[in-house]
């Protein structure tokens, strides 16, 4: 089933559950991914977690059942899974401004928000920069931490905290990375970088994944106190940014473009598995960067 389909699929499932207090992984579930798959391709897709937009739905169907009755605020926050009045209050104010009593009077302006429907988009943008690499097994170590679907800058907050206090050096050193005279990196005889990102491992969190600054484990590579993952043999849809900016800049980016563009019209799907960033510097000191996502046809 293609991957248009399933979003639509979920959709349905979302509306018909509504008051059944439907959470990510019962989405999820009429769906071939995992809640953790499935959210970031919903993310990705509508530029917004699908714990909001379930949010939003709920609260445009309270605001249809206050109007035009005499039902109890109570009974619908229960309704839709608000656990007193006032909690649903706030949640109702926050989206519509106005209380849920407000909302009863004629006149009032409201916010409501429909279901979506997805479809193939053709957009017109820059042509996009990929190619499909098959690799097998190989295994990482390096400095995890779990990452909230919804935070913004929390994956370079990391990487900066890593450089703050020594860990990021201490890796590359660990992976026995070799330095210039002025302390620098050499990066790989590919132009990789040795410390690179992998996310998505493991049994993410329903509201959360796990994320990791790594770096290729060798025979001779130290890891000892760090965490080692084994990413499986797989085949990767690779984008590649060719724009030299700051490093790090292009990776949402690129996410978003293989995510919302590539993978709905490609006759590829996601397949189980992490995600990856790698990280490359050319002879005149030009970064690119690249998104790596395993596929399947």
């Amino acid at each position: 089933m293609d991957l248009l389909t399933q979003l639509n699929q979920a959709v349905e499932y979302i509306e018909a559950h509504l008051t059944d207090g439907v959470m990510i992984t019962d989405v999820s579930s009429v769906t071939s991914y995992s809640p953790y798959h499935f959210g970031r391709l919903f993310y990705y897709i509508t530029d917004m977690p699908l714990s909001e937009y379930i949010r939003k739905r709920k609260l445009s169907q309270a605001t249809l059942e206050l109007q035009g009755s005499e039902v109890k605020v109570l009974d619908v926050a229960v309704r839709y899974g608000y656990d007193s009045a006032d909690s649903f209050t706030r949640a109702f104010v926050r989206h519509h401004g106005v209380t849920p009593s407000a909302a009863r009077q004629a006149g009032v302006g409201l916010t409501l928000f429909p279901p979506l429907t997805f479809q193939i988009q053709i957009k017109g943008v820059q042509a996009m920069n990929w190619r499909i690499e098959e690799r097998e097994a190989f295994e990482v170590f390096g400095m995890e931490r779990v990452l909230s679907n919804h935070g913004t800058n929390q994956a370079p907050e990391f990487w900066a905290e890593c450089h703050r206090n020594g860990s990021y050096e201490k890796l590359f050193d660990d992976a026995g990375g070799k330095r210039y005279p002025d302390g620098r990196g050499y990066p790989r005889e590919d132009g990789s970088c040795v410390i690179n990102a992998l996310c998505g491992y493991g049994t993410p969190e329903e509201d959360g994944f796990p994320y990791m600054l790594f770096a290729l484990k060798t025979p001779a590579s130290q890891t000892a106190g760090y965490k080692v993952v084994r990413v499986p043999k797989a085949t990767w849809a690779v984008f590649r940014s060719e724009k030299g900016a700051a490093v790090g800049h292009a990776i949402p980016e690129l996410f978003a473009r293989a995510y919302s563009e590539w993978l709905p019209a490609s006759g590829y799907d996601k397949a189980a598995g992490p995600d990856m960033e790698i990280y490359y510097t050319d002879a005149d000191g030009k970064h690119f960067e690249e998104v790596w996502i395993p596929v399947k046809k």
